[in-house]
């Protein structure tokens, strides 16, 4: 695999959300509004770069007992840098996250880039791997939160796009836009639209239906 080939593979083709369908949670919780999705995507992404180079260049010194404590302490320990300065320098935009960047340390997608990629990688493409996972993390993430702001609210980072019925206009924001299961059936139509497109990506059914009568009989 190409360099280049690292940043680009998890958007489409290998996405961590739309494909491996991890970090849903987040997903769900944070893309009420545009802004707040592109905060957890940037803090994310960069807890997936620092841990992917960390991991890989002190990888020959980890005993393989322990490289999940290890790992976890070096993941927690970006996380909890990231959170205080988002307390320091972003103090409303910490409280609408919530608890929710400290729970980027139990997140798959970066604990999974650590342990598959990073723990078996050297440095740069461990860097340039966590850099595109969190490329296509953040773009699941922006798209999600664009749809559900715009929608729920008439608004995008904020500033108004339409006039609402509040104001005197003609857009009424869908309340439901505002709650998580929202997030959800997005996720899915873009899951389903990636699949429809790239028939590659679509798994093969467990079991299988069987439509002849001689089947049924089985």
């Amino acid at each position: 695999m190409s360099m280049f080939r690292h940043i680009t593979a998890p958007l489409i083709d290998n996405n961590p959300v739309t494909l491996q369908i991890l970090g849903i949670c987040s997903a769900l919780a944070v893309t009420t509004t545009l802004s707040t999705a592109l905060t957890m995507s940037l803090a994310l992404t960069l807890v997936l770069i620092l841990s992917g180079g960390i991991i890989s260049l002190i990888r020959h010194h980890i005993p393989t007992s322990i490289r999940l404590i290890i790992q976890i302490t070096i993941i927690a320990a970006l996380v909890i840098v990231i959170d205080e300065l988002l307390q320091a320098y972003a103090f409303e935009m910490s409280k609408r996250l919530s608890v929710f960047v400290g729970l980027i340390v139990t997140n798959c997608v970066v604990l999974g880039r650590a342990e598959t990629f990073a723990m078996h990688n050297p440095v740069l493409p461990s860097v340039l791997d966590g850099f595109g996972n969190g490329l296509g993390y953040s773009l699941v993430l922006l798209i999600v939160g664009t749809i559900r702001e715009f929608f729920g609210a008439g608004t995008l980072l904020g500033y108004p796009v339409v006039s609402t019925v509040a104001d005197g206009g003609w857009f009424q924001p869908l309340g439901l836009m505002q709650l998580a299961p929202s997030a959800f059936f997005i996720i899915g139509f873009l899951v389903w639209i990636i699949r429809s497109v790239r028939s590659d990506q679509v798994e093969e059914t467990e079991f299988p239906l069987r439509t002849g009568r001689g089947d049924l009989g089985k």
